[in-house]
């Protein structure tokens, strides 16, 4: 086989089509595109979306679903047995000591104590979030909260 030999396989190609070369084309005269109308002119198109001057449909539906706070604080949760876990008694609990122990990644972070679990350790909660459970756990267990 040479490669004046090669051709494409039957009906895999298709004869150009050439518009407005006469009645007898098949598409002489308005050219395959109808009569009148916005698909008969130059440049007469649509963009993708467009209802025929109708608001679109993108345009009706709301731009993102509910509320959204600009002012919302996301504070971390670290809970009491995670405490009782990386501290021990008489210790305090601080951004600083949160970060040195690896439960948190930086100091200034908002934090909030929560009450998951079981705490038996004393131990003082300095300048961070308290759920009202977690300071009942925490007094329980002998330490305070500030």
């Amino acid at each position: 086989m040479n490669l004046h030999d090669l051709k494409p396989a039957p009906g895999s190609t298709h004869s150009r089509k050439r518009v407005g070369r006469g009645v007898g084309s098949g598409y002489g005269g308005t050219s395959g595109r109808g009569m009148n109308g916005q698909g008969s002119r130059a440049g007469g198109t649509k963009r993708p979306g467009f209802e025929g001057g109708q608001t679109p449909l993108a345009m009706r539906l709301p731009k993102l679903p509910g509320f959204r706070n600009i002012n919302r604080k996301e504070y971390l949760p670290v809970n009491v047995s995670r405490i009782d876990a990386k501290f021990e008694a008489g210790e305090v609990v601080d951004g600083e000591s949160l970060v040195a122990k690896g439960i948190i990644k930086h100091a200034d972070a908002l934090v909030k104590v929560l009450g998951d679990g079981e705490i038996t350790k004393a131990v003082t909660v300095k300048g961070l979030k308290v759920s009202a459970s977690a300071q009942a756990k925490i007094e329980a267990a002998g330490g305070k909260v500030e």
